[in-house]
C-alpha cells in the first residue's frame, strides 16, 4: 500500500503548546496559565447580536469577502486607529480568525524558494504555515537585552536576495513586546531599500500598555507593501466565533480571496454580525478589558521583581516573558517539573523558536486569584530550585 500523507505535512511538528495544554487537562487541581485566550466573556451586546441574526434566520451565506456591513465598520475602525485608509471593497477580506488569513496570504505570495523572515520568539503558525506555502522560514532572533524588539541589525544577518516577506509580529506572542513608531522608522526603511513585503500580524493592536499602537502600514510608502492581519479574538474576547480580516493592496487581496473562495466560502454568517456590532458600540468593554490585563501585568511584574525573577516589562498582549536561565535547565525541562511538582502549567520558551530557550511563556489571560495562587506555587519551586543549587 502506498503511503497515504503528504511528507511535507508529515514533517512539520505539532505545536509545542499542546503538550502542556493536553497535560494539564488531565489535572483536577492544576493551574493553566499556557493558554493565549481572554478569561472574559464576549460582551453582552456582541453576544446578543449573535443570537439575534440567528434568530433572524441569518444562517446563509456571506459573499466570500464578508459582509459589507461588517468590511465597512472595519475600515471606519482601521483609519481611526491605526490612521490608515482601506478601501472596504477591495482591499478587506473577513476570514475565520486572524491564522486563516495568515495562511492565505502565504499562499497567495510565496513560490518555491521564496524566504520569510521571521522574528522569533513568535507565534507557533508563522513557521509551518511558510513552509506549506513553499516558502523558506528563515528565523531572525529577538534579543532580551532589546526588550525583544526588531532591529535593522537583526535583519542584516539573515537577509539574502531570496527574501520577499517580513513578518511583523507585533505586540508579540510570547514576550509582549511592542514596536514604537521611532522603532518602526527604521524598519520600514530597509523593507523599501530591499523590495520586500511585510506581514504584520497586528491581532493583539487593541492590548497595548505604553501609548497608542502602531502599525507599519502607515508609514509613508508601507500601505502598498504590507498585509495587515487583525481580528476580534483577543481585544474583543471572541476566540470561539473565529472571525478575523486581512487588509492589504488589492492584487493580492485578490489572490487571497480566491484561496478563501475554495477552502472556506465564507467566515461564519453570524459572527460577522456580531462583530459589526463589537466595532459599533463595545469599545468601552475592550477598554475595561486591556485596563484589567494592565492590571494584572503590573501584578506579575511586581511579584517577579520581589522574587528577583528577571523579567524585561512588556507592554503588549498578555504575556510575560521571565528568564529562567539561573536555575541550568531547559525551558521544557522547568516547565514539566513546575507541571509535575506545583501543578502549574506555563509554556516552554522554545515553542516559539529556539532562541526562547532560557524563558517561560507565562499567559495573564487570568483571573487576579488564579494568577495569585500560581505564583505562590511558582515562588515555592522557584525556593526549591535555589536550594538544591547551593
Amino acid at each position: 500500500m502506498r503511503n497515504p500523507l503528504s511528507e511535507k505535512v508529515v514533517e512539520v511538528k505539532p505545536s509545542g503548546i499542546r503538550k502542556f495544554f493536553d497535560l494539564v487537562n488531565e489535572m483536577t487541581d492544576a493551574i493553566s496559565l499556557g493558554v493565549g485566550e481572554p478569561d472574559f466573556d464576549t460582551p453582552w451586546r456582541i453576544r446578543e447580536e449573535g443570537i439575534f441574526s440567528l434568530e433572524r434566520g441569518r444562517t446563509f451565506y456571506t459573499s466570500n469577502a464578508g459582509l459589507k456591513e461588517l468590511k465597512v465598520e472595519i475600515a471606519k475602525y482601521i483609519e481611526k486607529k491605526m490612521h490608515v485608509p482601506y478601501d472596504y471593497n477591495h482591499e478587506i477580506m473577513v476570514t475565520v480568525g486572524g491564522s486563516e488569513a495568515i495562511d492565505m496570504a502565504f499562499r497567495a505570495m510565496l513560490d518555491p524558494g521564496d524566504e520569510v523572515l521571521i522574528p522569533q520568539p513568535s507565534y507557533v503558525s508563522y513557521v509551518p504555515c511558510a513552509y506549506m506555502a513553499d516558502g523558506v522560514p528563515v528565523p531572525v532572533e529577538l534579543k532580551v537585552e532589546n526588550e525583544f524588539k526588531l532591529t535593522v541589525k537583526a535583519l542584516e544577518k539573515v537577509y539574502t536576495p531570496k527574501a520577499k516577506i517580513l513578518v511583523m509580529p507585533f505586540p508579540n506572542n510570547p514576550t509582549g513586546s511592542i514596536m514604537t513608531r521611532e522603532d518602526l522608522e527604521p524598519i520600514a526603511k530597509f523593507v523599501q531599500e530591499h523590495d520586500l513585503f511585510v506581514l504584520s500580524d497586528e491581532i493583539y493592536s487593541e492590548l497595548s500598555y505604553k501609548g497608542e499602537h502602531v502599525s507599519i502600514a502607515s508609514f509613508p510608502g508601507m500601505k502598498e507593501r504590507t498585509i495587515m492581519i487583525n481580528g476580534f479574538s483577543k481585544g474583543f474576547a471572541m476566540t470561539g466565533w473565529r472571525l478575523g480580516y486581512a487588509c492589504a493592496p488589492r492584487v493580492i487581496l485578490e489572490q487571497m480571496l480566491k484561496l478563501h473562495q475554495f477552502a472556506i466560502m465564507c467566515a461564519p454568517t453570524n459572527s460577522q454580525y456580531a462583530a459589526v456590532e463589537g466595532l459599533r458600540n463595545c469599545q468601552d468593554e475592550v477598554e475595561e478589558m486591556r485596563q484589567s490585563y494592565n492590571q494584572r501585568r503590573r501584578f506579575l511584574m511586581h511579584e517577579f521583581e520581589r522574587m528577583n525573577l528577571k523579567c524585561f516589562e512588556p507592554y503588549g498582549a498578555f504575556y510575560v516573558f521571565p528568564s529562567i536561565r539561573e536555575f541550568g535547565l531547559t525551558s521544557e525541562e522547568f516547565a514539566t517539573q513546575l507541571l509535575e511538582e506545583e501543578k502549574v502549567a506555563v509554556v516552554p520558551g522554545t515553542a516559539f523558536g529556539d532562541c526562547g530557550e532560557g524563558f517561560l511563556r507565562i499567559s495573564y489571560a487570568y483571573s487576579l486569584e488564579d494568577l495569585k495562587e500560581a505564583i505562590g506555587r511558582l515562588e515555592r519551586f522557584i525556593q526549591k530550585l535555589r536550594v538544591r543549587e547551593q
